[in-house]
């Protein structure tokens, strides 16, 4: 469905006057090529094919191979060959599993083996049907336990994994890719004009109301108003003629959105995430070496930080808990205390986070949280909604033990309303655990459907009493039946219904249930985007979570914000080369 009627749905001229242009002077406008070559049908590239050749007296591949390198170079020539069947018959539709179970091709190139088979990937994804790919996505996930796109993150890299997941992209839903192309064009500072001029003319034409109704789903927001808040003047005016219309006054999905948000709660609840830290048990661990090295760096004159950081940050907390005890036995001295004393600031943070266990770490910004004038309220949304039973649990007991007080007691002395019961509730540590039960899962969907007719008092009980309950697992079967229910997404529902620090806790529940290091990437996002740093966020974040799943959300923030997690954290912390050097290390590497 397109936004211009009486036009002609496909404009190969335009195409390849864009691809010419992408390819011509000093270096190539790749993301410009990716997104012309992966989002067109074989048809359309063909057409593409020729008007380049009679346009420009070229021939498009032979173009392509000069201007481009590696395997990024060896997929485009591949997608060029317009040779894929345009139908899954029969015996490919029995080759779609084999395609990805131990012993296919898919699963042997990536999951199954120590390096990547990167031939693989593109034999199967440049010559298999767009039916017979979905099939294929659908089996790899069921096999492999993780998504396609997973796999190609942790097996690939650079411009080659970026060509490789607009290929999956485009096999699932071309608008659901130009919606995240157009969101990465207008986010931060500054706007990707010929990116946002290039979609917004050519898809304007084709399906420009599909990539509205999966813009909205996915960044809450309409295309519309992104584009009003980041553009203006006649630039603006334009763009917003080619939009097309404002989705946010329409309250509802369209059908063919519903669809779609059905669709990504159903992918979600199916795929299980391998979760990666960044932070592993040092090979070779010996707990008095590290003891007297790091007495040594605090021993006399100055103090060696680098010595403290390396040891510090390479190691696993479990190791740091023996490095303190040994300290203590060999040394007659108190470990943090003499890292206190030599130590300040934001490396004092860090360092004293990373020898902290978890639960002491998790107990220390619970209360950092609450102390002093003010309420960081998103640090106890953080922390309470991400912990599972057993963490929390263990987080009551030592905050009782540190301040000789219940963290229950103190959340009710420093909170109060809907949010202090929220709170409360997730302080139990009694979420429900287990697999979705599928005839309650519609009985919960129901209810908070009826919730949303209620007013704001019972409907914020409500979703209280099912969204701080239920397992992971069982509230992501109830949000893919609330979109039945509804015809709404539970994001929309939380978002224009409710407010302040309650709308944020159920917001970062539903964020958690969807896709945790996808909510973790943002909270870091947030942290040091724009001036000033939040550094408590940033040190709580990097510290408790580089042992779970940092790699994860390493992952999660470049594709969606576009740049590394390394990148942004030296651009933000340069001016404190210790804290710098120790985030960087819990990083783990750029991407």
């Amino acid at each position: 469905k397109g936004t211009i009627s009486d036009a002609p749905d496909f404009d190969a001229s335009a195409d390849a006057e864009a691809l010419y242009n992408a390819m011509k002077g000093i270096g190539s406008d790749k993301d410009a090529i990716l997104d012309l070559v992966t989002s067109r049908s074989n048809a359309q590239r063909q057409e593409v094919i020729s008007a380049y050749k009679s346009t420009y007296g070229r021939d498009l591949e032979e173009d392509v191979i000069a201007d481009t390198s590696g395997h990024f170079k060896k997929m485009l020539v591949v997608l060029l060959q317009v040779s894929s069947p345009g139908v899954c018959d029969g015996e490919r539709l029995n080759a779609a599993s084999g395609e990805c179970r131990p012993g296919g091709d898919l699963y042997e190139a990536g999951e199954a083996q120590w390096g990547t088979d990167e031939a693989k990937f593109i034999m199967i994804l440049g010559n298999r049907s767009v039916t017979h790919l979905r099939m294929v996505f659908d089996a790899y996930e069921k096999i492999a336990e993780v998504s396609i796109e997973d796999s190609i993150k942790s097996e690939l890299s650079g411009d080659f994994e970026r060509l490789m997941l607009a290929v999956v992209q485009c096999i699932r839903s071309v608008p659901m890719f130009f919606a995240k192309r157009l969101y990465k064009s207008m986010k931060g500072l500054g706007t990707a004009d010929n990116t946002l001029i290039r979609i917004m003319i050519c898809r304007s034409e084709i399906d420009m109301l599909d990539i509205r109704e999966c813009f909205r789903l996915r960044y809450e927001k309409s295309l519309y108003n992104m584009i009003k808040d980041d553009t203006s003047g006649d630039y603006k005016r334009t763009l917003l003629n080619l939009c097309g219309g404002d989705d946010d006054l329409a309250g509802e999905f369209f059908p063919e959105a519903a669809q779609l948000a059905y669709k990504m709660w159903e992918i979600s609840s199916m795929t299980k995430v391998q979760l990666r830290p960044t932070v592993r048990p040092a090979s070779g661990f010996d707990p008095a070496a590290d003891a007297q090295a790091l007495r040594k760096a605090m021993k006399g004159f100055g103090t060696d930080e680098d010595a403290i950081i390396d040891i510090v940050a390479q190691r696993s907390n479990a190791q740091r808990q023996e490095i303190r005890q040994t300290f203590k036995s060999l040394l007659g001295r108190d470990l943090m205390k003499d890292l206190k004393s030599e130590l300040s600031k934001n490396l004092e943070r860090l360092i004293i986070g990373l020898m902290l266990t978890p639960a002491e770490f998790d107990a220390k910004m619970m209360r950092k949280a609450m102390e002093g004038a003010g309420t960081d309220e998103h640090a106890l949304i953080e922390i309470l909604v991400t912990r599972n039973n057993e963490q929390i649990q263990a987080m009551n007991a030592a905050y009782k033990d540190a301040y000789k007080k219940s963290l229950e007691d103190a959340i009710q002395s420093d909170t109060s309303g809907h949010f202090c019961r929220i709170l409360v509730s997730l302080t139990q540590g009694a979420r429900e655990e287990g697999p979705a039960d599928m005839e309650r899962a519609l009985a919960d969907a129901q209810e908070l459907a009826d919730a949303c007719n209620a007013d704001s008092d019972d409907m914020e009980m409500k979703f209280m009493s099912i969204l701080c309950t239920r397992s992971f697992p069982h509230l992501r079967k109830v949000f893919q039946e609330f979109v039945k229910c509804s015809n709404k997404d539970i994001e929309q529902i939380i978002k224009k219904e409710m407010s302040g620090d309650v709308k944020n806790a159920f917001y970062a529940i539903v964020r958690s249930v969807k896709n945790q290091p996808s909510y973790f990437a943002d909270r870091l996002y947030k942290a040091m985007k724009g001036l000033g740093t939040d550094d408590r966020a940033l040190i709580r974040i990097m510290v408790s979570r580089s042992e779970v799943d940092l790699f994860n959300i390493r992952k999660e923030f470049k594709e969606t914000h576009d740049a590394s997690l390394h990148e942004f954290i030296q651009g933000d912390t340069s001016g404190d080369y210790p804290a710098e050097k120790t985030l960087l290390i819990l990083c783990g590497g750029e991407d």
